[in-house]
């Protein structure tokens, strides 16, 4: 069986939100606790963080910014889910985000299904989340979809089937989505295990190269750039 990496990048491009956005119009964002301008700004909020990235997709005449795979970042430290005194910090993120204005259309990349969907509610959580199931080459994997609005959930059921390209949510507004500014967290994952409507999007530096390994790069599917 050939590596799920190898054939996502057999695949053509494909977008995940709003098919009119040309990728022309994507800015690469980084928010990693290298990148000096946030550790200078320290920002505390959601309020803050939305700032500086509107501010920073203005700047670039952009639409969305994007990226954020393998990036170790600091703005994770407000939530107890991410740090507490009984788990290591998990501060790495694992999935791709994709930071455009609320009710931006999701779409699905690939055929597929409904594995499941959950509202995670909490601070610094996903809020509203939906798996898909894709079968490709006879291989099963699947993608995940983090900080939607909660009305992209509410008539969804199980095993219920999504062309390419179909719209199958919207971003969602921090009141719902973690208290984060409006973004989709879009992730791979090979074997899910027994999750439902929920999987690590962020890891600790002890257990990276598994999810390296479980969790593929998503511009391999995307191929933004």
């Amino acid at each position: 069986m050939k590596p799920l990496a190898s054939i996502l990048k057999t695949l053509p491009p494909t977008k995940v939100i709003d098919s009119e956005i040309d990728f022309s119009k994507y800015i690469v964002l980084d928010l990693s606790v290298t990148n000096q301008e946030l550790v200078e700004l320290k920002p505390e909020s959601s309020a803050d963080i939305g700032s500086y990235i509107s501010n920073y997709i203005k700047k670039n005449n952009a639409e969305v910014a994007y990226g954020g795979y393998i990036e170790g970042r600091s703005l994770y430290k407000r939530s107890a889910i991410f740090k507490n005194d009984l788990l290591p910090e998990r501060n790495i993120h694992i999935g791709v985000d994709l930071w455009a204005k609320v009710d931006t259309t999701v779409l699905t990349p690939l055929d597929a299904k409904v594995h499941s969907f959950k509202n995670n509610i909490g601070l610094g959580d996903y809020g509203p989340t939906i798996i898909l199931e894709h079968l490709i080459e006879n291989q099963k994997f699947y993608t995940l979809y983090g900080h939607l609005s909660l009305e992209s959930i509410e008539n969804l059921t199980v095993g219920e089937r999504f062309r390419k390209g179909q719209k199958i949510a919207t971003i969602g507004n921090q009141e719902v989505n973690g208290d984060y500014p409006p973004h989709l967290h879009f992730q791979i994952i090979n074997n899910i295990e027994d999750y439902w409507g929920d999987y690590p999007g962020v890891c600790n530096t002890k257990d990276l190269n598994f999810y390296i390994e479980n969790c593929p790069d998503p511009n391999l599917l995307l191929k933004i750039t």
